[in-house]
């Protein structure tokens, strides 16, 4: 600890650690997800008339990249600092008006990264910077960036421990920022989609110790609310029901939201019958001690991995001329629930329709599925044939050949012979979630249209070889003209770099990185031993195992590698939470190489999020292949400003001012389903001579996004 701590000392004090100058009624961008996670900024400096001059200010780069990585930190500015992980989840300290580095933190102790993380930032509390590290929680000095040896042990606890749980058994992480009430940080939790499982609960810390202060059991125990909505003992195996993309507090209400996601085994439920209380649900919890206020159930006894994707947005609607405090809770599916803030109820009707039952033994599905009556979806639902691509006669024929093997239908199981789920398991709506403009009651949510494939395999490793490597590599391993023999590989290379090549592909091999880390182990540990542990009795009569397992839930691609459905393949919408419409629809990102040769404007996969200005503005980046960096008028939807980033935004932009400039900043992570990595930040503002032409930044005075005067 001493050597960590000096290491972060000599950073801070090499790169001249002081804070900047700062105005009184500079604005700050202070959570993650803005305040009420709404996304929205009363700064209005930049607006539609000036936006397309803007110009860049900073550019910071952490020179962390590498192949896979991602970035995905929403920058928190507080006090003229930035703070921002990097791809190998090094906490930062910019200042935000220069991009000037203060000081650096390394939780690893300078261990290689190994796999990718997907993280989402920090949260910044009075004198300290929170951030997650694998299992740990730190709490770190905001000045400095050394851990603060008050909090948990040498500056960091647990989040395996506390769980009821032997806490070597667990795997629990967090890469959602938490979000702090009074004196309490509030977190959700990252675990495995595996058996035995990790559950998710939610969990309340001291800011100042962090010990435990309250915990919400999202699989609940025995005599609690949602006990008999499991099987009898799932509470010991089962993991998931867990608010990976965060929560979201009401100061004033001391009420904290979540959206919890679906519950371990994603695919396959035979552990769990039952509709699986409180997975896949919008929870709102008393603040001070975790108490159930309300839940409202989106999906029941989830088998297609469709958690709630983001944290819930706080907003006001209009109901018959009067306003209504209300929870918007956007899917991976297409829908948006509107939900009465102080007590669940529903603001539209809620609809329900009859599923598809399971064909698959042991599997009891619920019957039904509830869905709101409005807001219409703002994604297609179900693939049929006539969406199958037409961009040429060949990429259709072998889509189409494909297409007629699988099952199919919106919330169709996971079957045998392999399902298609459209929307699929990246949306619909994702991680970046939606922002919300309070002056038009617009919600606006950028969409994925990718349909996936999930196949059910027997539970052991010949089986998952077979289903991934046999087609080119062969059944006996010994390779085939497309592909050199696997007998003795283990020979030839080790098990990290034979888990690389799966994970990023190499030559005329794909890569599989969706297969998931615990099938990529089990193929790897097969093909180095030639052992199959599916079928070692020690294991298949434990009672998390499982007689079937996903062989690894893809994208449904055409031959050539773009989706298998015709455009568009990606949409960004504004939605009327008032009206229950669509007020309007976007195609959003494209293919370069495919405008090149005149197919333009077709959507592309996005991650990361909008946010929305009083100055008329929709700021997003999202869109994975052309790098784009979006403005648009957030009334119609017109293009007023975009421009190229050094990789792919793949994040939730922030905007802030520093001395009367207001800043729009982005991290430029890329990574997503083969695209460039990268790690930097870069922040843009207008001109000088145009900022100093407005007058002073225009913000609500009540909003507490201000400073105090």
């Amino acid at each position: 600890m001493k050597r960590r701590l000096l290491r972060v000392l000599v950073l801070s004090c090499l790169s001249g650690a002081t804070v900047p100058a700062l105005q009184r009624d500079d604005v700050s961008w202070p959570i993650n997800g803005g305040v009420d996670n709404i996304r929205y900024s009363p700064l209005a400096q930049i607006n539609r008339d000036n936006v397309s001059t803007l110009q860049v200010a900073w550019t910071y780069d952490s020179h962390d990249a590498f192949k896979g990585s991602e970035m995905q930190s929403n920058p928190i500015v507080v006090d003229g600092v930035l703070y921002a992980t990097t791809p190998t989840l090094k906490v930062i300290a910019v200042d935000a008006e220069t991009g000037r580095e203060i000081w650096k933190f390394d939780p690893s102790g300078g261990a290689p990264p190994g796999a990718r993380f997907r993280h989402r930032g920090v949260t910044v509390h009075g004198d300290r910077v929170f951030v997650s590290y694998r299992s740990f929680l730190w709490a770190l000095d905001k000045r400095t960036g050394a851990p603060i040896a008050s909090f948990g042990a040498g500056g960091r606890i647990d989040l395996r421990e506390g769980l009821d749980q032997p806490a070597d058994t667990l795997s629990v992480s967090a890469s959602t920022p938490g979000v702090v009430f009074e004196d309490l940080l509030i977190m959700g939790s990252s675990v495995p989609e595996t058996l035995p499982g990790s559950p998710g609960h939610i969990r309340a810390f001291d800011v100042n110790s962090g010990k435990l202060r309250w915990i919400f059991h999202t699989i609940p125990k025995p005599g609690e609310f949602g006990y008999d909505t499991w099987s009898k003992d799932a509470y010991k195996l089962s993991g998931g029901a867990n608010a990976w993309a965060g929560v979201t507090v009401d100061q004033k209400l001391g009420i904290v939201f979540a959206a919890t996601g679906s519950a371990s085994f994603d695919f396959y439920g035979v552990t769990r019958h039952g509709d699986n209380l409180f997975a896949d649900c919008v929870l709102a919890l008393d603040a001070r001690t975790g108490r159930r206020i309300w839940h409202f159930q989106g999906i029941r006894h989830d088998v297609w991995d469709y958690d709630f994707p983001a944290s819930p947005n706080l907003v006001t609607v209009t109901r018959s001329g009067r306003k209504v405090d209300a929870v918007a809770q956007v899917t991976k599916y297409g829908y948006v629930y509107l939900l009465d803030r102080r007590t669940g109820t529903p603001l539209f009707p809620i609809g329900s329709r009859k599923v598809p039952p399971s064909t698959i033994d042991g599997e009891l599905l619920s019957e039904r599925q509830p869905y709101p009556v409005k807001p219409p979806p703002f994604t297609r639902q179900g693939l049929t044939e006539d969406m199958l691509t037409t961009r040429t006669p060949e990429a259709h024929a072998a889509v189409l050949a494909r297409f007629r093997k699988y099952s199919k239908g919106f919330l169709a199981p996971p079957s045998f012979e392999g399902t298609i789920i459209f929307p699929g398991v990246d949306g619909g709506a994702e991680w970046g979630g939606a922002a919300f403009d309070p002056d038009s009651a617009l919600l606006y949510v950028n969409s994925n249209e990718m349909p996936w494939i999930v196949k059910l395999i027997p539970n052991d490793d010949t089986s998952l070889y077979n289903s991934k490597c046999a087609t080119c590599h062969r059944e006996d391993r010994k390779g085939s003209p497309a592909a050199p023999p696997l007998v003795g590989i283990g020979d030839r290379r080790s098990r990290e770099e034979i888990a690389a090549l799966i994970r990023q592909g190499t030559g005329r091999m794909p890569a599989f990185p969706d297969m998931g880390a615990r099938n990529i182990n089990d193929v790897v540990e097969f093909l180095v031993t030639g052992v199959d542990k599916g079928r070692d009795p020690r294991l298949t009569s434990d009672p998390s195992w499982l007689k079937y397992r996903s062989d690894g839930e893809s994208i449904f691609l055409d031959p050539d590698g773009y989706p298998a459905i015709t455009p568009p393949w990606g949409t960004l919408n504004a939605i009327d939470l008032n009206a229950g419409t669509i007020r309007w629809k976007i195609p959003f990102g494209e293919y370069p190489e495919l405008a090149a040769k005149g197919l333009a404007n077709t959507g592309s996969d996005n991650y990361g999020g909008p946010i929305v200005t009083a100055g008329g503005v929709l700021f997003i980046g999202a869109t994975s292949f052309d790098r784009k960096f979006h403005a648009f008028d957030k009334l119609t939807g017109k293009l007023l400003w975009d421009t190229t980033l050094p990789a792919a935004g793949n994040a939730t932009p922030s905007t802030y001012t520093l001395n009367g400039r207001q800043y729009v900043v982005i991290v430029c992570g890329g990574g997503k389903n083969g695209a460039a990595s990268g790690s930097s930040i870069v922040a843009f503002a207008l001109p000088p001579r145009v900022a100093a032409s407005r007058d002073r930044p225009q913000s609500n005075p009540h909003s507490a996004f201000g400073n105090p005067q």
